[in-house]
């Protein structure tokens, strides 16, 4: 008789946990952290915050983004053993931009069964609430820490006509939204979720530059966790912009801005004038980034 070695091995369960309100924990999961031999959090003092308010007091292995792959060969072998784990990150579902990757792929890679939990998700919860299409949309996590790559980073999504979803921390969130404005136009519109299920959660909608003043003129709203929507492009103005976008841009290597408009707009039929100011804003951002 041929044994299946799967039916040895213990089961890896992805388990999402609260963004903030610790009443969001499904039940299934504490039935499933009751069962599991370990748990491989990414912040075990984080962790234990949720475990004492639901009674629990599972063995926690430490698991982040410093050890991944000396703790992922750990876990590797405990469930190997038999041993049932389950996985959580510091909030919400893990794996999105949380650690874990290399976890999952080493169990599929092992025939291991991977199983979600599935429960809270801030980038889920943000767009349930943004008032903005999320039949398609974007997620970038976390953007480059320094302005330049940023801006390289926006840059190549300034023609997408999906909604755009970012995660930011406080300290940088003042440096995301100048960056969209400088990218995008003062007047794209975006949603800013800040804090979500938690006492100050603030969910506010504006223009890049009305959400900017707002949170400069309140110190308060540059606190806590935040997930930055941004409306796309619409697709008339995306296929217009980027087709005449492109022409300008290549004869403007080879001629000065005003010859080069004048082409463009024999190209394209569009205005020579809207041509022109859209090859001041190129040129504008050609210039090297401090």
């Amino acid at each position: 008789m041929e044994i299946n070695l799967s039916n040895l091995t213990g089961t890896l369960y992805v388990v999402a946990t609260p963004i903030g309100n610790l009443e969001d924990l499904s039940p299934r999961a504490v039935e499933i952290f009751k069962k599991v031999k370990y748990i491989a959090a990414e912040d075990t003092r984080h962790s234990k915050i949720l475990f004492n308010h639901y009674c629990l007091t599972p063995r926690v292995l430490s698991h982040h983004k410093f050890n991944e792959h000396k703790s992922d060969l750990k876990l590797i072998k405990f469930l190997e053993n038999g041993n049932d784990i389950a996985l959580i990150s510091d909030a919400g579902t893990p794996l999105i931009s949380d650690p874990g990757f290399g976890l999952v792929k080493l169990c599929h890679n092992k025939s291991i069964k991977v199983v979600p939990i599935p429960g809270p998700s801030a980038l889920i919860s943000a767009l349930s609430v943004a008032g903005l299409p999320t039949d398609k949309f974007i997620f970038e996590g976390f953007l480059a820490d320094k302005h330049s790559a940023r801006v390289k980073q926006l840059r190549l999504l300034e023609y997408e006509i999906r909604t755009l979803v970012f995660y930011e921390a406080p300290h940088r969130i003042k440096g995301l939204l100048e960056d969209v404005i400088e990218v995008f136009g003062a007047e794209r519109i975006i949603v800013l979720a800040r804090e979500l299920t938690k006492k100050f959660e603030t969910i506010k909608m504006g223009t890049a530059q009305d959400i900017l003043d707002w949170i400069v003129l309140d110190n308060n709203q540059q606190k806590g966790e935040f997930v930055v929507m941004v409306q796309g492009i619409e697709k008339h103005s995306r296929r217009t912009s980027l087709e005449t976008s492109t022409i300008l841009r290549i004869i403007l290597e080879e001629l000065p801005l005003k010859k080069a408009a004048g082409i463009t707009s024999k190209i394209t039929g569009d205005s020579k004038n809207d041509i022109y100011q859209l090859g001041l804003e190129l040129l504008e951002k050609k210039r090297p980034s401090s």
